[in-house]
């Protein structure tokens, strides 16, 4: 994979207050990366720094492709719309201002309303709009000028589950085209839609990597055992394990017991075992342990 984008010792300070404390990462070309948090984490300020909208108090951002503002698109987490343009007028206006020449801008705006499922919607004015179809606008905006890099900041969290899941689609069809970079606290869309995962805490990054080496490092080993009768399974289980209905759960924390001796343990067992499956911890449970690591 190619390096699009190194970010190194980002650091935002409001007088006495630093709100993005040195965080460092790389992004990949055409790879999705989310960047996770709780409100105040420090997300909305990294991406402002990012943008240029706001002056970093240290660190640096290196686009590999040239100079970082010609070459991202931005969607604000509240983005503003006049109400009196139409959906193509208004995403004419935007490429223009990002540079694409006055003879291809309607052309584009008009390719990219298509692209994002505002075809049939591009001539009426967005007073009209509803708050999903804003939100595809917003994602026009950000990329009729074909950016190497889309920033994202909480793309979805506004939106009902219908538009929610409209808008989630249509960022998993982008990430074939271009790279992305999105804030989020709802953590089921970033266990969707993600290569990468950054975790923010008081402005420092003390997570990141792939979702996969994430829960490699924080996931316990976590079985679920059914049996016929719940009384098998209290039966079977040991002082340690949990048991509901007919179901015992065995969590291997720390390798204690070991996988052998599980095995042992279901070999030996003089019950009906009807299925055992490894659960797997939700990203939401693998934060939870991330952030009291931190």
């Amino acid at each position: 994979m190619t390096t699009l984008l190194q970010v190194t010792g980002l650091t935002k300070q409001f007088a006495e207050h630093r709100v993005v404390d040195d965080v460092s990462f790389l992004l990949e070309e055409k790879t999705s990366t989310a960047l996770i948090g709780p409100n105040g984490a420090g997300k909305t300020t990294t991406l402002s720094m990012l943008t240029g909208l706001l002056k970093p108090t240290l660190g640096s951002v290196k686009m590999r492709a040239g100079d970082l503002r010609a070459n991202i698109g931005f969607l604000p987490q509240y983005p503003q719309f006049h109400p009196w343009l139409s959906a193509v007028e208004f995403t004419e206006m935007a490429a223009r201002l990002n540079g694409v020449a006055a003879k291809q801008a309607k052309m584009e705006a008009q390719k990219t309303l298509e692209f994002v499922g505002l075809g049939n919607a591009e001539h009426k004015k967005i007073a009209t709009f509803s708050g999903g179809m804003k939100q595809r606008l917003g994602i026009a905006q950000a990329i009729v000028h074909k950016p190497k890099l889309l920033l994202l900041d909480e793309p979805v969290s506004a939106l009902d589950p219908v538009g929610r899941r409209e808008v989630l689609d249509l960022l998993k069809g982008l990430q074939q085209e271009t790279t992305i970079l999105y804030s989020t606290h709802i953590l089921n869309d970033a266990e969707e839609m993600t290569d990468q995962l950054l975790f923010l805490q008081n402005g420092r990054l003390v997570e990141q990597g792939t979702l996969r080496e994430v829960r490699q490092r924080f996931d316990e080993q976590n079985y679920v055992i059914e049996f016929d009768t719940e009384e098998e399974a209290k039966l079977f289980a040991s002082s340690s394990d949990r048991v509901k209905g007919c179901y015992v759960f065995v969590a291997l924390i720390n390798e204690e017991p070991t996988m052998k001796e599980l095995l042992q343990r279901l070999s030996e067992c003089p019950y009906t075992i009807r299925k055992v499956e490894r659960q797997t911890a939700s990203l939401e449970e693998i934060f939870m342990k991330v952030a009291k690591k931190a």
